[in-house]
């Protein structure tokens, strides 16, 4: 089967995988509801429009800390000493979406997964038009440990940054990057158990052909696991940003 004819068969598969989702029960996991389709090529699932929206930032939001600004820049007063690293999300995670990129995570419910996607793909080049980021040459997923890829079955972070190549034509490189530390699990540790539990748990597998890189992940908390990685990129002087679903910012900051 050569090419052309394979794609003709891959867009035709696709075109029926979408007209049956049409045609299936389609509720908001937030608030029950039907989805009402705008008329999009690919269906919306997993979340209705009211709720995608009512989810999202209102206002701009520190692309350090996270905090909220009333005049969009990269960095609030604070964080303008340190100049730490971008943090690109599309919402917080204490503001409604919390839930629905918990539950993609923990019980393999991906059906908002494409919305969630498409908004930080909206957040990212806004960023762009804006000329407050640069987009970079690749995005790279934050790797599991081979133990919780086989015992969770998928990376949540492959799966973003998968999207993310497609929606926005940037190569994905899932192969330059490693865990080669099994850590214990993020969720419930104090900001010091999570330096002391990410410390020299990544490794990279080759010398870095690139020189600006976004790191791939569900959601950023302290920022322990990109500071991290971004130690090996800093040492060969490769300019890092991190892209997630939303970000859980410190209590108080929005």
């Amino acid at each position: 089967m050569d090419w052309q004819l394979r794609q003709a068969c891959y867009k035709g598969l696709r075109t029926i995988k979408y007209a049956i989702l049409r045609n299936l029960p389609n509720r908001c996991l937030l608030c029950r509801q039907d989805i009402h389709q705008y008329g999009q090529q690919r269906p919306q699932t997993g979340i209705c429009q009211s709720c995608l929206i009512a989810g999202l930032y209102q206002d701009e939001a520190c692309l350090g800390c996270g905090k909220t600004m009333s005049v969009l820049q990269r960095y609030c007063g604070h964080c303008q000493r340190s100049e730490p690293i971008w943090v690109i999300a599309p919402c917080s995670y204490h503001q409604g979406l919390g839930e629905l990129i918990s539950g993609i995570k923990y019980q393999q419910q991906c059906a908002p997964l494409h919305a969630l996607v498409q908004v930080l793909a909206i957040r990212v080049m806004d960023l762009v038009a804006r000329d407050l980021i640069q987009l970079p040459q690749v995005i790279i997923p934050v790797p599991l440990h081979a133990n919780r890829l086989k015992s969770r079955g998928f990376n949540q972070a492959w799966l973003i940054a998968n999207a993310l190549s497609q929606q926005l034509g940037i190569k994905m490189d899932d192969g330059l990057l490693i865990r080669h530390v099994d850590t214990q699990a993020q969720a419930g540790l104090d900001g010091k158990a999570r330096r002391i539990n990410c410390a020299n748990a990544f490794s990279l597998t080759q010398d870095i052909p690139y020189q600006r890189v976004a790191l791939i992940d569900d959601v950023v908390t302290t920022g322990t696991t990109i500071n991290e990685i971004s130690k090996l990129f800093a040492a060969e002087y490769v300019h890092v940003q991190a892209w997630c679903l939303a970000r859980a910012e410190a209590p108080g900051l929005l």
